[in-house]
């Protein structure tokens, strides 16, 4: 008996002739999630994908598994050959396991058979697997309808005997559905628009705004660091660090002050789709959640489109901030969103930001400022940062 984890791909399943192509990006994924782990192999098995493994790196591979795009369960099997004592001889050991971590008194036995070939049918295997299980463990009892413990027998080129169904994020690998540019700063909405996006097959990279030396490195720090967070789902980002404190010191002294954070939101959107159109990403991403703050309301959003020709996709949009945080802390970048260092949206903070700000009223105000030379001098000034899972 050998040990493995068994692959569920959900949607990619139902790509039709696409299929082949998915399957190969996410089992590329996987592998690269797991190649520092001794390189464990990774192989297809009648549609399912598995991963050896043994007992120093069963857990570590689990947790990294859960985190590709494209996986929607992961179970821990047993693999035998296709021999009816063997598969016996597993399940006995599967249910031994169980019962070990958990209080089960009822069982079912489910049997797959995706080798249609195999002489002894699904039901003749429930009864003699399920006949084994009674024998061997005198305090157990079958329940077809809620039982505590299901026993799972997967039929395929091997035989593979499972009783835990780990739920993963499920998706589409990264990858698969474009590139998009992630506008990141070091709150909490940034990286969870992130990784939603991520999520939906789309390869992420990110450009950060910072407004040095009023901003500190350590806030730079911070970014980079759920950069990295990030990078555990969506593998290798490009991280842009531009400096827009001289931008912001143009804007306080030529624009009225309660429209400095739309016309700073409009320069970085500028920017950001300078950096897309030159490095081949489709859209720009943002963590914005509407009516969180001055720059998210309708009319403020509407007024930052207008500064830009690129699509904007922002996941967040319809979110409150409770499920926002619950996704944070389940990504593991909260407790790094929530250090305390200050960014560049809190230099030269307006009292009063307009809410309701109109198109033509900000583009008159910018009429006072060199757009252009400002931009262009903000991405000549431009740190790239690779950061890696």
């Amino acid at each position: 008996m050998d040990r493995v984890i068994s692959i569920s791909l959900g949607e990619l399943t139902l790509k039709g002739k696409n299929r082949s192509y998915f399957e190969k990006s996410v089992v590329k994924h996987i592998k690269n999630a797991v190649k520092d782990l001794g390189a464990p192999k990774v192989y297809k098995d009648l549609g399912k994908v598995f991963v050896e493994v043994n007992e120093n790196n069963i857990e570590t591979l689990i947790k990294r598994l859960k985190k590709v795009f494209g996986i929607v369960l992961i179970s821990p099997c047993i693999r035998t050959d296709k021999d009816i004592e063997e598969i016996k001889k597993a399940s006995i050991a599967a249910v031994k396991e169980a019962m070990e971590k958990n209080n089960v008194s009822t069982f079912k036995v489910q049997t797959k058979r995706a080798d249609k070939k195999f002489p002894i049918k699904s039901m003749e295997i429930n009864r003699q697997i399920g006949g084994t299980i009674l024998r061997n463990f005198e305090s157990l009892k079958v329940d077809v309808h809620d039982p505590n413990l299901y026993v799972n027998v997967d039929i395929r080129n091997k035989c593979y005997i499972y009783t835990d169904k780990i739920r993963t994020y499920g998706g589409l690998p990264v990858g698969t559905n474009g590139k998009g540019l992630l506008l990141l700063s070091g709150g909490i909405d940034s990286p969870v628009a992130g990784f939603m996006i991520a999520k939906r097959g789309v390869a992420i990279d990110a450009v950060y705004y910072h407004s040095y030396p009023f901003t500190s490195e350590r806030a730079d720090e911070k970014v980079k660091e759920l950069a990295k967070i990030l990078s555990r789902y969506c593998g290798k980002i490009r991280l842009h660090s531009i400096n827009i404190l001289n931008i912001q010191r143009e804007i306080n002294q030529k624009c009225p002050e309660d429209e400095l954070t739309i016309i700073t939101r409009r320069f970085m959107m500028r920017i950001a789709e300078r950096i897309a159109n030159q490095n081949g990403h489709d859209v720009l991403i943002t963590g914005e959640s509407l009516g969180q703050v001055a720059s998210q309301t309708i009319k403020s959003i509407n007024v930052t489109n207008s500064s830009v020709n690129i699509p904007i996709l922002r996941p967040l949009i319809g979110m409150d901030k409770t499920q926002i945080i619950e996704i944070s802390k389940d990504i593991e970048t909260y407790e790094t969103s929530i250090l305390p260092y200050e960014d560049c949206c809190t230099v030269f903070l307006p009292k009063h930001p307009v809410t309701k700000p109109k198109i033509k009223d900000i583009e008159e105000s910018e009429l006072a400022l060199n757009v252009g030379e400002l931009i262009e001098f903000a991405i000549n000034n431009m740190e790239i940062i690779e950061i890696e899972p």
